[in-house]
């Protein structure tokens, strides 16, 4: 683990080392593991991502930012940030779980996450743990459109679809790579009544929809 290009990419310099050690540590390897951290995490990172957008969207309803949030804080979202850090790269994980690609694992890279931030927060207090997760969140808060509450690609694809009475898209897996242990996924999105098809790819079949999705959505008709 290269301790210090993981903090500088944390933008905190952890005072007790062990406390970021124990977060990269998957329960594969041994103990103490990231578990209980990554239930601590989980809990201040939702607290933060709740508060900024109170603070950020003035105007949004609780049923609005309560969807902004979970689109916010979901295991794709973490698993994006995650992969932006090479979190792969500093994790501690058993023998079976580096045979089997567990550092691309999208669960085993969001928990770490989440484990991060709990230990950011019992290192340096809840204001060192705010500032990390902003910093990590910043291009994505930016960006945000509150008309559109961050809804995922296919939930945006589903209801523009609905919308103006078109079937339902239907997502079917066109190809299988890899290993059993680390498989990539690619993924069909047919929308039959606008003759469009789309693929997207990733490591599991639900982000290639997403992705799959994405793709038709950016080529509706405006």
């Amino acid at each position: 683990m290269d301790r210090q290009a993981l903090e500088g990419a944390l933008g905190y310099r952890f005072a007790d080392a062990r406390l970021l050690e124990q977060a990269l540590t998957h329960r594969s390897y041994g103990t103490p593991h990231n578990e209980r951290l990554e239930f601590l995490g989980d809990g201040v990172l939702g607290c933060i991502i709740a508060a900024e957008l109170y603070q950020r969207f003035g105007g949004l309803r609780e049923g609005e930012l309560s969807r902004l949030r979970a689109s916010l804080v979901r295991e794709q979202r973490l698993y994006e940030l995650a992969g932006a850090l090479g979190l792969g790269d500093h994790l501690r994980l058993g023998e079976g779980e580096l045979k089997s690609g567990g550092f691309r694992r999208p669960s085993i890279l969001a928990d770490a996450l989440e484990a991060l931030v709990g230990a950011v927060f019992l290192d340096g207090g809840f204001d060192a743990a705010r500032a990390v997760v902003v910093g990590l969140y910043r291009s994505r808060l930016d960006a945000i459109d509150p008309r559109g509450a961050e809804k995922d690609p296919k939930t945006r694809l589903q209801e523009w679809l609905q919308s103006r009475r078109y079937a339902l898209p239907r997502y079917s897996v066109v190809a299988t790579r890899g290993a059993a242990h680390d498989q990539h996924f690619e993924v069909e999105c047919l929308v039959e009544d606008l003759k469009l098809r789309t693929t997207g790819g990733g490591p599991s079949r639900r982000l290639a929809e997403q992705e799959a999705a994405r793709a038709a959505y950016e080529r509706l008709p405006r």
